[in-house]
């Protein structure tokens, strides 16, 4: 199973929201990160064919995006905003779904839906209003009617956002568990969560791709640049401008820093070992690619 793009583009008018991407991906969960407007929403909602490509290509396992029907039997697809029916019972809602998304028989649905209920950890809440859920509990939701069609590409969109740190963990353990035998594309703008759960992933910038590769090589491409100092904070207030920084923790009387430079930034600083984030956060301040 293999997802293929190429030179995918899509323009509003004078606006480019997507400008001839091109990557491929297997099974497993791949990372898309970049900030707002970057094209990750744009490109999600095309791979759903909710949206028509100005030019370019795409295939799911072979399947071109023009194959429309087949497409959405292939794809599974949790936005960031999505609507349940609120009056509906946890189970009434996922029956429903499941008949929309083309699961025929009732013995059918009902396994599918035992079974998803149960791996998303929601069997005793079958009865409950959807409008009695959780925050937590929703996205979890979620994720299940995306799945009841059995797709082989899971689309997820900021699933973790607004959800507490515990929740958050269970819900990456979930994509963890649906990635078997599939693909799963998680869009985040949290890096957190493309670290603890991805080995590859993709960057968007301005709707051109910024990088695609496995984690550990945008980490290294980082090293070097990345340093560490500690500033009295008269120093601190100063030169806050001088360099980008990366992160900034009170520590004792000062401020333990780490700046983005080319060189020793300060006297004494120390060169550290890049984090994703750092790296990430490097990559963005760079006019050229890592690709």
């Amino acid at each position: 199973m293999e997802l293929v793009i190429e030179q995918l583009t899509k323009t509003y008018g004078s606006k480019q929201a997507l400008n001839g991407v091109s990557f491929k991906v297997g099974e497993g969960i791949h990372g898309l990160l970049g900030p707002n407007g970057a094209g990750k929403t744009t490109l999600m909602r095309l791979l759903a064919t909710l949206l028509t490509p100005t030019s370019g290509k795409a295939m799911i396992g072979g399947v071109p995006l023009t194959d429309k029907a087949q497409i959405r039997q292939l794809v599974g697809y949790l936005p960031q905003e999505f609507a349940f029916y609120p009056g509906m019972s946890v189970l009434e809602a996922m029956d429903y779904l499941a008949l929309l998304s083309g699961v025929k028989g009732h013995s059918e649905r009902k396994r599918r839906i035992d079974d998803l209920l149960e791996q998303v950890n929601l069997t005793e809440q079958r009865r409950t209003k959807v409008k009695a859920l959780s925050g937590g509990m929703k996205r979890r939701l979620g994720v299940a009617q995306a799945m009841v069609h059995e797709p082989k590409l899971l689309i997820v969109d900021e699933p973790t956002a607004g959800l507490d740190p515990e929740e958050r963990i269970r819900f990456r353990r979930l994509l963890s568990r649906f990635s078997e035998g599939r693909i799963v594309l998680l869009s985040t703008h949290v890096v957190e969560d493309v670290e603890s759960t991805c080995e590859q992933m993709t960057v968007l910038h301005k709707g051109s791709l910024r990088y695609h590769g496995r984690i550990g090589d945008l980490t290294g491409a980082a090293a070097g640049r990345v340093w560490t100092v500690e500033l009295d904070r008269a120093e601190w207030e100063r030169d806050r401008d001088r360099f980008p920084v990366l992160s900034a923790v009170p520590e004792g009387t000062g401020m333990r820093i780490r700046v983005l430079a080319d060189q020793q930034p300060y006297p004494g600083a120390q060169q550290a070992i890049p984090s994703i984030e750092d790296a990430y956060l490097c990559l963005m301040r760079k006019e050229e690619s890592f690709v």
